[in-house]
């Protein structure tokens, strides 16, 4: 399958927001007060050069040498409600890290999916309609189209389905390969059948990056091409459906490094009545692990929400009874993790 192509230079960054949302002084290259930088075990000579920033539920920002991509963008404040399907509301627990008019400079949005508690109202009325977002075709459809005859459409979205790839050029040297991943937001049977007619629960993606550097003299980057030195999947909103065991299958003899894996429990319609789960729990998110075999899992996407059941407690429990603890690592929102791409 050929990869699509995106062209992000650093040097003519667009704004994140819309010029009525920014901040009164201009963006620059800005950093975020990281408040603790746990990091792996030293196993090259370069210094760490790649952070994941914890913002809390998914969203994050991933950073390599100043190029930064935000994850599900979701900025809502404890207390705030959001509205996830018919009859479906939940109330956010937590505050983000950072706000959304106070992060540093970016380049990308990673979309897993168009639902409020991955990107939520104010972000999509926030955002510069220039800036681009890699997402899932359905995403697009909702995305790329002007609302009620009075908003503007995004310009710059790109729609990835299943094992489709879009190259980020970061320079002549760096590109971040970025590939969809198997999920499912519902449990299989009578549930993702009527979900299918209803589109209460959107489509959902996960994504494999792969961090490299182009070969030498080539301009276009193939797989075989890029010298990929560090590769992280975030799993998205799923559960543990048979889909993501072809994840491996696709991998091969590929090492995850590192995993994002979006915990919570999540169950709908609500916490006073809890009929089915739509993201994994703590044991499905162990068994995930066993499944992809990261070198090191981070848990995200837990106790931010009222509908989050699965407290990060249950996956701690998990890995440890499994002997897995000393592949994860835990973040507490505004804390970071840094690495070393391998040259």
């Amino acid at each position: 399958m050929t990869a699509k192509h995106l062209y992000l230079d650093e040097a003519q960054r667009i704004s994140l927001l819309r010029g009525e949302y920014e901040r009164s002084e201009k963006y620059g290259a800005g950093t975020l007060e990281f408040s603790n930088t746990p990091s792996q075990p030293r196993v090259f000579k370069t210094g760490d050069d790649c952070t994941v920033f914890f913002v809390g539920t998914a969203t994050t920002i991933i950073e390599w040498k100043g190029f930064r991509i935000l994850t599900d963008p979701n900025f809502l404040h404890a207390g705030e409600p959001v509205h996830l399907g018919p009859g479906v509301n939940a109330t956010r627990r937590t505050n983000p890290a950072t706000e959304l008019d106070q992060l540093p400079a970016l380049d990308c949005i990673l979309l897993s999916h168009y639902h409020e508690d991955h990107f939520d109202r104010h972000v999509e009325q926030s955002l510069n309609r220039g800036f681009p977002i890699v997402t899932t075709p359905h995403a697009v459809q909702h995305l790329a189209v002007a609302k009620d005859g009075t908003s503007q459409p995004f310009q710059q979205v790109t729609g990835l389905d299943r094992f489709e790839s879009a190259v980020l050029h970061i320079d002549g040297h760096r590109a971040i390969k970025v590939t969809a991943m198997p999920g499912k937001h519902v449990p299989p049977g009578p549930i993702a059948v009527a979900n299918n007619l209803l589109q209460a629960v959107p489509p959902t993606a996960g994504w494999l990056l792969e961090l490299g550097h182009l070969a030498e003299g080539s301009s276009v980057v193939e797989s075989e091409e890029l010298q990929v030195g560090y590769r992280i999947y975030i799993s998205g909103d799923t559960l543990l459906v048979e889909d993501l065991e072809e994840i491996p299958r696709w991998l091969k003899d590929k090492q995850l490094d590192l995993m994002l894996v979006h915990l919570g429990g999540t169950t709908i319609p609500g916490a006073s009545l809890p009929l089915f789960m739509v993201t994994m729990d703590g044991e499905q998110g162990r068994h995930l692990m066993q499944l992809v075999n990261p070198k090191i899992t981070i848990p995200i996407h837990y106790d931010d929400y009222d509908v989050f059941l699965s407290p990060l407690a249950d996956f701690e429990k998990e890995v440890n009874d499994a002997g897995l603890h000393d592949s994860v690592f835990y973040l507490d929102r505004g804390e970071t993790y840094s690495f070393s791409v391998r040259e």
